[in-house]
């Protein structure tokens, strides 16, 4: 195990359970304790954490992980949402994506499409987003049409919020908006962890036709700070198999369409 590897295996650790000692982290990631203390203190030297005598704590920045350490919590699950929720999007539509590790995978997604790529006039499709990283991942790959929502750009997310952006949002129209979150709930409805993230989705929403929301089964019933739009302007649900199926079927009681991929 690298050593990123190794940090993100010890923010995750930290984020479960608050608070984690040199000797457990050691155990449990096979290593020794000399390079645990290391980590520690690199991370909190960073600001992800706070040193504590024999371990560390989690800071509240933790329980938000920079984006780049999230890429590896469920991987592969995300990979095929991505898959399944760009198979959604047809040629010559308006797409609204948010930020997000499950976001990018469907913009990889989208961007080795060929029928979305291979136009003689034209794009054959339009994305508006608010991630610098979502934009980064379509212009390199693909020749769709990349709008970007100006704001204030948050590090953690790379995701651009604020009233700049809002600006633009409120001039266009989605023809689906594909949004990940941080919790979806049957009653609640989805929300995000950041305010300002929570209000960029909420316009990409109130602008879109459809709306798909994309999250992997650990963000069923989970609830979040800031509410992103009622269960009832949500018309799909992305998520992986290994969703609770009582779950699943409370959305679909609730009107969503439920594709576990």
């Amino acid at each position: 195990m690298d050593r990123y590897a190794r940090w993100n295996a010890l923010l995750e650790m930290l984020t479960d359970n608050g608070r984690v000692s040199v000797e457990t982290a050691a155990e449990r990631l096979d290593v020794s304790q000399a390079t645990i203390r290391r980590d520690f203190d690199q991370l909190a030297q960073q600001q992800m954490i706070t040193r504590t005598r024999g371990g560390a704590v989690a800071n509240g920045v933790s329980y938000d992980l920079p984006l780049r350490y999230k890429t590896a919590k469920h991987s592969a699950e995300k990979q095929r949402i991505g898959a399944a929720a760009a198979a959604l999007v047809t040629p010559g539509t308006v797409v609204g994506l948010n930020g997000g590790t499950t976001s990018t995978e469907v913009a990889r997604a989208l961007a080795v499409r060929p029928d979305l790529n291979t136009s003689a006039e034209g794009a054959q499709l339009t994305v508006v987003t608010n991630a610098l990283n979502i934009a980064n991942e379509l212009l390199v790959r693909s020749r769709m049409k990349v709008v970007v929502a100006g704001g204030v750009v948050r590090p953690k997310s790379f995701e651009l919020v604020g009233p700049l952006g809002g600006a633009l949002l409120r001039e266009v129209t989605l023809d689906v908006a594909l949004l990940g979150v941080d919790a979806i709930d049957p009653q609640l409805g989805a929300a995000a962890h950041h305010e300002g993230e929570a209000a960029m989705n909420n316009l990409m929403v109130a602008r879109a036709k459809r709306v798909v929301i994309i999250a992997d089964s650990s963000k069923l019933g989970g609830h979040a700070f800031a509410r992103i739009c009622p269960v009832e302007r949500v018309e799909t649900l992305v998520t992986d198999s290994g969703a609770d199926p009582d779950v699943v079927d409370a959305f679909r009681a609730a009107g969503v369409q439920v594709i576990c991929a």
